[in-house]
């Protein structure tokens, strides 16, 4: 149960969650992400972190580029069920 509460916890964040929403569009650079949540890219970066430290988002390198993008399904799951994204 602990996994399901830091899972919680982390998208009990504004800007988190504006993250995640932005990533279950697909896989985006740091540069694409910081512009679209209107915060600097140190803020978007720590806030990564957290989203990545509770198993909500996985990164790759490409070149100089750090890539995110959702690491379980199960998140946009857990959005649809609060009415904060449609059931395409």
């Amino acid at each position: 149960m602990k996994k399901e509460i830091q899972l919680l916890k982390a998208l009990a964040d504004e800007t988190r969650l504006k993250i995640v929403r932005f990533l279950l569009k697909g896989e985006k650079c740091v540069c694409e992400i910081y512009p679209h949540i209107k915060r600097t890219q140190s803020t978007t970066s720590i806030q990564l972190d957290v989203l990545r430290k509770a198993g909500i988002v996985k990164s790759k390198r490409k070149g100089k580029k750090v890539y995110y993008f959702i690491a379980d399904d199960k998140v946009s799951d857990v959005l649809k069920s609060l009415g904060l994204l449609k059931n395409n």
